[in-house]
């Protein structure tokens, strides 16, 4: 599901390859995702941390070739399915205080599963609560917990088995880490965490 937009901009965001149709554009999104994710998982070590200028290298590295705003937070207000996502102009702040409440508290070794999975639910329902880009916030996040995960020796969550009869359930655990209510997500990345 597209953003809905104060102002309607449209289907097709302006793209430095001038691409014109949504099929076109997915291709290229997906391709730099994956590029990223690729590299992003090469460099990984146990002293990768994961901060605020992290995520926007996520970003940036994966969309750069695509948007001129590739690593920068958004400049708009944006909403979903009636859902309005924090205004842009508290952004900065937003992130700064996510940094310093959990980003900046990771520690370089989690001490068992459950406790990355702590980890990982209160970031990733934090991020996407956030919404902090224009384009790209679910697949930015689901690197960031796929590299999470990938650092401390497990194999990516498994975000395949979202589907249409448990998409509302991740939606409900977002909308509650905005509330710090980090359980529903906890449940939800248990569910999908890999075996």
């Amino acid at each position: 599901m597209k953003y809905d937009l104060p102002d309607d901009q449209g289907e097709i965001l302006p793209n430095i390859l001038n691409l014109k149709t949504s099929d076109e554009i997915s291709l290229a999104e997906f391709e730099g995702f994956l590029k990223a994710e690729i590299i992003l998982t090469e460099q990984l070590t146990l002293k990768t941390k994961f901060s605020l200028k992290y995520i926007l290298q996520i970003h940036k590295l994966s969309l750069e070739h695509l948007y001129s705003f590739a690593g920068k937070l958004r400049e708009v207000n944006i909403s979903k399915g009636g859902f309005p996502f924090p205004a842009a102009k508290y952004l900065a702040q937003s992130m700064l205080s996510f940094e310093n409440e959990l980003l900046s508290k990771l520690p370089s070794k989690h001490t068992s599963k459950e406790d990355l999975i702590k980890s990982i639910a209160e970031i990733h329902g934090e991020l996407l609560f956030i919404h902090p880009f224009r384009e790209g916030n679910g697949r930015t996040a689901r690197i960031l917990a796929n590299l999470m995960a990938r650092k401390q020796g497990y194999d990516s969550l498994l975000f395949e088995k979202i589907n249409k009869t448990n998409f509302s359930i991740y939606v409900t655990a977002i909308q509650k880490s905005a509330e710090k209510d980090y359980q529903p997500m906890i449940d939800f990345i248990t569910s999908i965490f890999p075996d």
